[in-house]
């Protein structure tokens, strides 16, 4: 065999080696797709929802990424799930399975609410614990519904809530290394706890006021719906129970006992499966869309460029492909109304204006835009809905950071103790801002804080033109302050308290519809075609198309996340780093 032939005869095998890769997925489709039918719902039904995981602002993995090993879910499908429910006459009762749960506060406020619109609907809600120890936010979602039972094994999951914050920069100085960061704005710490030791005045003030503002939310969500007063409830997270009995003797629960137990103190129903329930067609239960309103996902940071996800599966919120949505939606004849469904801690500024610039143009096509914002809609987050005619928020959704700030690494030291030479040659007197071996000289420094400036008071100016404040009032609650949605809408940059179903009715009211009229959501971006995802998985390596190889903490891909929205030396719209309240 001639050398020339063995490549060719290496390519021929790698081909056929992706057709029937290609092929084998195929058939997996096939075989995998849901024909689901409709399952059969006899009168007096219950239908059973797990609760757990993590849930995203989205549709519902495809296929292809759930064969690739995809633990997420579309939170707007489960309330989708929940409405659906609600409207189903053969159900006489909905059991949620409460696990661990990867979503914030502000999901958190909207699973609650979807619960009580289910026991205005006649449904018979129960709740069934099977948590840790430490899951207050699990247990005040349970608390919506009717009656709680938990597992003889679960832990008492009630301790009080607590917010953690690490300041990395004593470790960049036993590297030799630093930053140097250049911002506006006392509140925009995000910077503070990659750059500095500890926690200034000012992001301690912040941090303490946003755990307060949720505190009281849960205190008082818990108290009015277990009949405790905030004193008696308080009481209890100082000395809580220890155990499921404990619980129950507390009043925080109704029962102990088995999942076979809660379902036979129902009266034992027959059980529909939260899995085959998703085969019920809405049209079956007397839906009836009068109107299509586009539900356009705006999740994760935002970035310069096209696509939905990072390389490791994280969402991302690129502004090529917002600014294509929003065109076609301004051209689309059938779409009455726009919710933005915003869930982002923000990122590039650049990205940002670009997709606030989207937003005002299709606000000329006359179609209402409602933003709603699920758990974060901070800094870049917040920039890309100031244009919107109307923004929705959870009370605990973390809205504002009003800020920008840039980071320029300073690796001097560290290349000394490395006993790395270096040498720098520049042309320019700002050229150096270019340079990471030593730290920036004062007219270029003053030159990067004019720069951010600019950017600061650009973003002011955007939230002025979209908001009813003025520049002065804007400057009082901007300076890189993240609020809770609760304090944000007693300053003015939130219009109405509520979750998605709120953001429709104002959508439907600024589209001169019925207040109960029925409307269609129609998702973007649209779910692609099979193989276009099998193109991007082929091209990317296939695991990047779902989770990364080792399936790391929710704290650790927010934090990859983060860390990727901020670029070295570039204006950074992102709040402070991992604001969670447990």
């Amino acid at each position: 065999m001639s050398e020339g032939s063995q490549p060719r005869g290496r390519r021929r095998r790698r081909i056929w080696l992706l057709l029937l890769l290609i092929g084998a997925l195929v058939w997996l489709f096939g075989r995998l797709s849901p024909g689901v039918s409709a399952p059969s719902v006899e009168p007096g039904s219950a239908l059973v929802l797990e609760l757990s995981g993590e849930y995203i602002e989205g549709p519902e993995p495809s296929l292809l990424q759930r064969l690739l090993g995809s633990r997420r879910h579309s939170f707007p499908g489960l309330l989708s799930e929940l409405r659906k429910a609600g409207r189903d006459d053969r159900l006489a009762a909905v059991v949620l399975r409460v696990r661990p749960l990867e979503i914030g506060w502000g999901k958190a406020q909207e699973l609650r609410s979807a619960i009580a619109w289910l026991r205005s609907k006649g449904r018979r809600t129960l709740a069934y614990l099977e948590l840790p120890m430490g899951a207050n936010l699990e247990y005040y979602v349970a608390t919506a519904a009717d009656e709680i039972h938990a597992s003889p094994a679960s832990a008492a999951p009630l301790v009080g809530l607590s917010a953690e914050f690490l300041f990395l920069g004593g470790l960049w100085e036993k590297l030799g290394a630093g930053f140097e960061v250049v911002g506006v704005g006392e509140y925009k710490s995000a910077a503070e706890m990659l750059a500095q030791r500890e926690m200034s005045e000012p992001h301690r003030e912040m941090a303490e006021a946003l755990l307060d503002s949720t505190d009281e939310q849960f205190v008082g969500g818990i108290s009015e719906r277990r009949e405790l007063s905030p004193a008696q409830l308080r009481r209890l997270l100082d000395a809580p129970p220890h155990a499921p009995q404990g619980l129950l003797e507390a009043g925080l629960v109704d029962a102990v006992g088995h999942f076979d137990e809660a379902l036979a103190a129902l009266g034992d129903p027959p059980v529909v499966k939260g899995e085959d329930y998703a085969g019920v067609d809405a049209a079956s239960l007397g839906f009836a869309p009068q109107a299509q309103f586009a539900l356009v996902y705006g999740a994760g940071s935002v970035v310069v460029g096209s696509g939905t996800n990072t390389r490791s599966g994280e969402p991302v919120l690129a502004s090529d492909t917002l600014w294509e949505i929003f065109e076609d939606i301004a051209d689309d004849d059938a779409t009455r109304a726009v919710i933005f469904r915003i869930d982002s801690p923000g990122g590039s500024p650049l990205a940002a204006d670009i997709v606030w610039r989207a937003t005002r143009l299709l606000a000329e096509s006359g179609k209402p835009l409602i933003v709603s914002v699920s758990d974060v809609a901070a800094s870049g987050g917040y920039y890309v809905a100031a244009g919107a005619d109307v923004i929705v928020a959870s009370p605990a959704s973390l809205l504002g950071s009003i800020g920008v700030f840039a980071m320029r690494p300073v690796l001097a030291g560290v290349l000394q103790k490395l006993d790395v030479g270096s040498a720098a040659l520049t042309r320019g007197a700002h050229a150096d801002l270019l340079l990471a071996s030593q730290p920036l000289s004062e007219g270029t420094r003053a030159h990067m804080k004019a720069e951010i400036e600019a950017i600061y008071e650009l973003f002011v100016a955007r939230v002025d033109a979209g908001r009813p404040l003025d520049a002065e009032a804007v400057g009082k609650v901007a300076r890189g302050r993240v609020w809770t949605g609760a304090q944000a809408a007693e300053r003015g940059l939130v219009d109405r308290l509520g979750g998605l179903w709120d953001a429709v009715d104002e959508a439907r009211r600024a589209a001169g519809l019925d207040p109960d009229a029925d409307v269609a959501l129609v998702p973007f971006p649209r779910p692609r075609p099979l193989a276009e995802e099998l193109a991007e998985a082929l091209r990317s390596g296939i695991r990047s198309a779902s989770e990364p190889a080792l399936p790391l903490p929710r704290a650790a891909r927010s934090l990859a996340a983060w860390l990727e929205a901020v670029a070295p030396g570039s204006p950074s719209l992102v709040p402070p780093l991992l604001i969670e309240i447990h």
